[in-house]
């Protein structure tokens, strides 16, 4: 490898804070629209937790929005920082399934805890290699959030899945 290839590389491997903002509120929008376009479709079993996943969602964008409009961070969110491990997989999570019009609850948490796990693992990672500061704490924030939603979420699935529909 040639040095300015390495350079390259160096540079593929880094992102800015800005970035990872607006990639951040897309996943959150995304997230959002998706749990509200499900809610009317999913069984009343879980309507309600459909319901208030769409809701954190909302809150979450609501953060970045507002984190990424703060004048007093504008020298941070230009800083760069080197990619997470799980970048890859949690872009992935904005492109949603389509679980059809009559989906099954077991379809719908399973979908549910692998995008709460991929936003956790993400938010985890980005919190401890985001310099100290504000956009750090909202990262260590919504890793606890996350960790919370997808702990919710087992338990409910065991209880729907393994239980027979004890919800």
């Amino acid at each position: 490898m040639t040095e300015g290839s390495h350079g390259v590389e160096t540079l593929r491997g880094k992102t800015t804070l800005r970035e990872i903002l607006e990639v951040a509120t897309g996943f959150e929008a995304a997230a959002r629209d998706f749990y509200q376009d499900l809610t009317p479709k999913v069984s009343k079993r879980i309507r309600y937790l459909v319901e208030d996943l769409a809701v954190e969602e909302q809150s979450h964008y609501d953060l970045f929005h507002a984190l990424a409009q703060r004048d007093d961070l504008a020298e941070q969110v230009k800083i760069e920082i080197e990619r997470t491990a799980s970048d890859s997989k949690f872009s992935d999570c904005l492109h949603l399934p389509n679980l059809g019009e009559n989906p099954d609850d077991q379809a719908v948490l399973q979908y549910a805890m692998g995008r709460e796990h991929a936003a956790m693992s993400h938010y985890g990672e980005l919190a401890e290699t985001t310099p100290p500061g504000p956009i750090r704490e909202l990262f260590q924030y919504l890793a606890s959030e996350e960790t919370k939603h997808k702990l919710e979420l087992e338990k409910l699935y065991y209880e729907t899945v393994h239980r027979g529909g004890g919800v």
